[in-house]
Parts: C-alpha cells; structure tokens; sequence
C-alpha cells in the first residue's frame, strides 16, 4: 500500500513539475514508434497516400529498380505527411507519402490546451484589449537622458612637409630607331 502511494505522488509531482506537455510529448512518441511500425509492414491506407516526382539530375546515379523504406515527415497546406518510400529513375525521385491524422489530432490537442492559458476563448476572434491595467498609474515613471561624452571627434593635423619624387626611372632607348 504505501509502495502505490508513493508512486502515485510521484506522478502526481510529476504531472505538476512538467504538466500536460509530457502527456502529449508521450503521445507523440507514442504515434512515431506505431506509425514507423505500421509503414515497415506496409499497413498503411492506399486511399492516403501522395506520389511526389521530383526532377532531380544527378550524374552518376544509377537507376534504383525498386523503393527504399525513408523517414521523415512534412507540412503541406495544414496536413501532416509521412515519408514511405522513395526511388530515383531516369533523372526522377519518386516519393511515397501519407497523410498522418493521428499527428494532426495531437496537434489539434496541444493547440487547445495551450489555448486555455491565454484569456480569449478558443473560438472567439481576436478584439481589442478592454482591459485596463491600473498598476500603469501608481508607478512613477521618468525618462532622463545624460550626455556622457561629447559624441563623436575626430583630430585632424595638416601635415606642412610636403613630398618631393625624384624621378628614378631611366629610359632605356635613348633615340628613336632608325627608318630603313
């Protein structure tokens, strides 16, 4: 019994020092480990999927006769996809990717609850501040500008010695050359 009560302090002190983003940062850990199962088995929905040709020449690239399994994700217009499988052929890259919703939904999740911290309502649009912070009127403020320099100078000696050249080139023909 006292075994469980600790534990459940611990969590409970665990819950309070990292909050609900550790939940959702176990949830997405949670989705990456499935999802990446789930594609190396090749169970995924035909119907999500998006072929992406990519014209890339690279030299000395031989053709590739069938897909590789690739990871990674990316946004595109607000939904999440992830990488499947790719294959470079005749100066293409063909790449094979799917709509994660399960992402979208933690998302979604963490958006709301970070959203309940702020004062406006999730689904209201944005006005303007009424309210009015009284603290502003019983804190003297003042604004004073010293000089503690006086700015920039520069020193500008005028040098009388003036610079004679002597020329020490000589010529090396000493005439012209003679008509034929």
């Amino acid at each position: 019994m006292k075994r469980f009560t600790s534990i459940a302090f611990v969590l409970i002190i665990l819950l309070n020092t990292m909050g609900y983003y550790g939940v959702f940062l176990g949830w997405q850990l949670k989705n990456d480990i499935a999802m990446s199962k789930a594609l190396d088995a090749d169970l995924y929905d035909q119907s999500n999927t998006m072929t992406l040709k990519v014209p890339v020449s690279v030299p000395y690239m031989p053709d590739q006769p069938d897909y590789e399994r690739v990871d990674g994700k990316f946004e595109h217009h607000g939904q999440l996809y992830r990488l499947i499988k790719q294959r470079y052929a005749k100066d293409t890259l063909t790449v094979i990717c799917v709509n994660d919703t399960e992402q979208k939904k933690i998302d979604l999740a963490l958006s709301d609850y970070v959203k309940t911290f702020t004062d406006k309502a999730s689904d209201t649009k944005p006005t303007s501040k009424t309210t009015i912070s009284f603290i502003k009127d019983y804190i003297p403020t003042s604004i004073e500008i010293c000089s503690v320099t006086d700015g920039w100078a520069l020193r500008v000696l005028h040098n009388s010695h003036y610079q004679s050249l002597i020329s020490t080139f000589s010529a090396s023909i000493l005439h012209p050359p003679e008509k034929a």
